[in-house]
């Protein structure tokens, strides 16, 4: 999938933007907190029926106005066209629809455009808590897995009506309902936790393979999965848990406390890794997921790069470059407040590519004098 055009109105600092893209290389210019960030996030919108940074959609529109539009024209790999409608007016529900026909749930939407963003924000993933990296399994997997999606999505409303029930002062006869959730959760997270280690055993060696790439094979790096459903029957396990999380007033036990370990050697990164091993780490672990999408997808994902340089050596910068210009990628969008960075991706990738100058929530497309 190519997105051939984009159309923004009052998305956070974007007041108006129409802009026509390469179907290669795309390349946003400019300094920090110009809106070049908010420009990619916009292309993420489309996607995801979200915002990558802000969740609360009503946030996501620019001061002082009443809504915000975003549109994207796209052509598909067999040369039909396709259009995504995004919008949202304040106090009001978001509209999101393919070629004019709106959408009944947006779960439907996922995996339609699949995209992968590389951000500074992905410094999460190492640093913060384990929700963040179940994410990053359920982003993946939900992009071309529609029953992982759907069993993921039922598990939650399992998950939330079960600490409902712990939180109150339960009664005797509340006990069947308390069990009718857990057995929806067991049902459910035992295919959640199936398709998460399938998952991660088929990721492994290509995440390795991109690691080693960009390092030159400086560094050994792993990642294991730990869950409970793997400990004995997940509805067991629940069972067994029920008067502590009483106690808690929440569920201890489950695939949403499942754990994605991310090592450097044999030890956590997070412990042991320095700024670049972490940052090689992260933009390996995005390519690989770029690339495991490629393979178990019907159509080639967009590929979002944003300052994806910042705190890497030369020679690593040199590897990335090489990937990046290299045919293993389909259309990408990248920006950088380093102008030599750019060139030399321009240089190596020859003359399908665009520039754009981003500054002050304006966008606009360089001259060729200017590249």
């Amino acid at each position: 999938m190519i997105l051939k055009r984009i159309s923004i109105l009052n998305y956070k600092n974007l007041e108006q933007v129409e802009l026509s893209f390469s179907p290669k290389l795309n390349c946003f210019f400019g300094q920090n907190g110009m809106g070049k960030t908010n420009l990619l996030d916009a292309v993420y919108y489309l996607s995801f029926c979200k915002s990558a940074g802000n969740p609360i959609d009503s946030q996501n529109i620019r001061h002082d106005a009443d809504f915000f539009v975003i549109q994207g024209f796209y052509e598909a790999a067999d040369g039909s066209p396709e259009e995504i409608y995004c919008g949202m007016k304040r106090r009001q529900k978001k509209q999101f629809k393919r070629n004019k026909k709106e959408y009944t749930r947006l779960s439907d939407h996922i995996g339609f455009l699949p995209l992968v963003m590389v951000s500074p924000a992905d410094s999460d993933l190492i640093a913060g808590g384990s929700d963040e990296r179940r994410r990053f399994m359920d982003v993946v997997i939900s992009q071309y897995d529609k029953e992982y999606l759907e069993a993921l999505i039922r598990y939650n409303k399992a998950l939330a009506q079960r600490n409902v029930l712990l939180k109150s002062e339960t009664p005797v006869e509340d006990e069947l309902l308390l069990l009718v959730w857990e057995e929806m959760m067991a049902q459910t997270g035992e295919v959640v936790f199936r398709k998460r280690e399938e998952f991660i055993r088929e990721f492994i060696p290509i995440f390795q393979n991109f690691y080693s790439f960009i390092s030159q094979d400086k560094e050994r790096v792993g990642l294991t999965y730990d869950s409970h459903a793997r400990d004995a029957s997940l509805l067991e396990v629940l069972k067994a848990s029920r008067e502590r999380d009483r106690i808690m007033g929440y569920s201890l036990r489950g695939v949403h406390k499942d754990e994605l370990n991310m090592l450097l050697g044999d030890f956590p990164i997070k412990r042991e890794g320095s700024q670049g091993q972490n940052k090689t780490y992260l933009v390996a672990l995005k390519l690989a997921q770029f690339d495991f999408l490629k393979r178990t997808g019907s159509t080639v994902p967009l590929l979002l790069l944003d300052d994806i340089f910042d705190k890497l050596d030369a020679s690593r910068v040199e590897q990335i470059i090489k990937l990046v210009a290299g045919d293993s990628f389909g259309q990408i969008f990248i920006t950088d407040t380093n102008r030599e960075h750019l060139d030399r991706i321009l240089h190596k990738v020859g003359s399908d590519y665009k520039m754009f100058r981003v500054e002050r929530g304006e966008v606009s497309e360089m001259e060729e004098d200017e590249v």
